[in-house]
């Protein structure tokens, strides 16, 4: 990344269930910049791969699955060989897969690289659990957003519980088991950068954790 684009990418990191992607839209619409999901990228993948019975363990077929993806932003939205599949992407099967193509190196590898293209094109804030250790480590603006691991579940059983049939104890546990594997990988695991700025939202609200981010990012890109 060149300091030109570090310039212009927020990153927001952290474990499942934070309201990461919810407070990265609006951020991006109070700032005038594009929403990137980086999550969205990685369930694309997994779905691929359901898709077309590849097994999760193979992985030169999940590399390849990746390398076979484009992607974009239209409106926020991401692009998926320009198609808009947001709502597939939300289905149970394919959020509880992600983390496993995740692991794979070379799948994060292809994956970063387009995250880094699409930053070259235009401002975003980007939201994931590497952007600001690994893929933006010199953005001047980062944060890491978190909460009690109840508040989370709870918050994503309320976003898509109903709609992918899981209930909140199966949330849950595939959520602590999920921040297990993303800690303790070997890859990029989730951790806070050196000089993100940790928001716990455990008793905030969106709007206030909106304007919180508003606040100190304005503050920052200043500088």
């Amino acid at each position: 990344m060149t300091s030109a684009a570090s310039s212009t990418v927020i990153t927001i990191d952290g474990p499942a269930g934070t309201g990461k992607s919810t407070v990265a839209l609006r951020l991006a619409e109070r700032l005038g910049f594009q929403f990137l999901n980086t999550g969205a990228m990685y369930r694309a993948v997994a779905m691929r791969c359901l898709e077309e019975g590849i097994s999760f363990d193979d992985e030169e077929q999940v590399v390849e699955a990746a390398r076979g993806i484009q992607f974009c932003i239209r409106d926020h939205r991401l692009q998926i060989d320009g198609h808009d599949l947001s709502e597939q992407l939300t289905a149970h099967s394919v959020g509880r897969s992600a983390s496993l193509v995740a692991a794979y190196p070379r799948v994060r590898e292809i994956l970063v690289e387009h995250q880094r293209d699409i930053a070259r094109r235009q401002p975003i804030v980007t939201e994931g659990r590497d952007q600001g250790t690994v893929v933006f480590p010199d953005a001047k603006c980062k944060f890491f957003l978190t909460a009690r691991s109840e508040v989370r579940a709870r918050r994503r059983f309320e976003e898509v519980g109903e709609k992918s049939g899981a209930s909140y104890e199966d949330i849950l546990r595939e959520q602590q088991e999920r921040d297990l594997r993303d800690s303790t990988r070997g890859v990029a695991p989730l951790k806070a950068a050196e000089d993100a700025e940790i928001i716990d939202s455990s008793d905030l609200d969106i709007d206030q954790v909106v304007d919180v981010l508003v606040s100190k990012a304005q503050e920052s890109l200043k500088g």
